[in-house]
């Protein structure tokens, strides 16, 4: 299972997180989560175990699992999570039953397992699972992250002040500086987008329909879609004007409509989608 469960929301835990019920010097929840199981994974494996007290074969695994790394010799670490009240990081896991098991290593799940299992196929479990990261783990605290860009920074900050001239002017710099910098190219297409659909107003979409054949319009309520979270409603209107018009109002508004794209993954499906109509359209 390794990468497909996503456990960075639990990096930063509510303000109030419950504590867990029993798990001795091994117990774990919300609030200590990041510190014993994930930052702890750097270094070696962290067995989580999620139980419930009112289940008699989750507490005797847990019981088997607190004697096995006691002999572990430090090769693996032990997470107890009494599951009913730590709801988040059941459903961080996914866990479809109790109890269940799950190794993390390097703050990713590495395997798990579901259900209470004899002691010889849980020290066999172990023993794969250390095998699995043998001289793979750092062995320290997470790396600290990168210093952030200062050019980056300048122009974030003059966005959050409503300075958009300015934020637009320190895209512009770094990519004249950096013609391949595809994080500055991305911003500065949102921004474009932004800094010209706020000023229009809702009614746009009702003007455009009442004016299919006034292109302006129709970029207008295009836009007003996707600020209003309606991609597919933005790509189906500019496809209809493409397939309508001709000239330079036909590349008006297949180069809004390209601009648009641009400002998604272009392996999203409604994309791709879209891509294919617009084909269509010009063939």
């Amino acid at each position: 299972m390794s990468g497909a469960v996503d456990l960075s929301g639990l990096k930063q835990p509510p303000a109030s997180a419950p504590a867990a019920a029993s798990g001795g010097d091994y117990a774990v929840n919300e609030a200590n989560f990041e510190t014993k199981v994930l930052r702890r994974s750097v270094q070696v494996p962290v067995v989580v175990a999620l139980y419930s007290q009112r289940s008699p074969g989750s507490v005797e695994l847990v019981k088997t699992l607190e004697r096995l790394v006691g002999e572990s010799g430090g090769a693996w670490d032990l997470a107890i999570v009494e599951a009913e009240t730590n709801m988040r990081i059941a459903q961080a896991f996914g866990v479809q039953g109790i109890p269940t098991v799950i190794a993390v290593a390097g703050g990713q799940p590495l395997a798990d397992f579901q259900g209470a299992q004899p002691e010889a196929q849980v020290r066999q479990w172990l023993s794969a699972v250390i095998d699995a990261v043998a001289g793979k783990l750092p062995g320290g605290e997470e790396p600290e992250e990168a210093p952030e860009d200062p050019r980056f920074v300048a122009a974030e900050t003059a966005l959050e002040q409503g300075d958009y001239a300015g934020a637009e002017a320190a895209y512009e710099a770094i990519i004249a500086a950096e013609p391949g910098n595809e994080e500055a190219k991305g911003a500065l297409r949102q921004l474009r987008f932004l800094g010209r659909a706020q000023v229009l107003p809702e009614s746009a979409i009702a003007t455009a329909d009442a004016d299919p054949d006034n292109v302006d319009a129709a970029l207008d309520a295009a836009d007003v879609e996707m600020l209003n979270q309606q991609p597919e409603a933005a790509f189906d209107r500019l496809i209809g004007v493409v397939k309508r018009s001709a000239g330079d109002e036909r590349t008006k508004a297949r180069t809004r409509l390209l601009e648009l794209f641009e400002l998604f993954d272009q392996a999203e499906p409604f994309v791709v989608a879209a891509r294919r109509k617009l084909a269509a359209a010009l063939y």
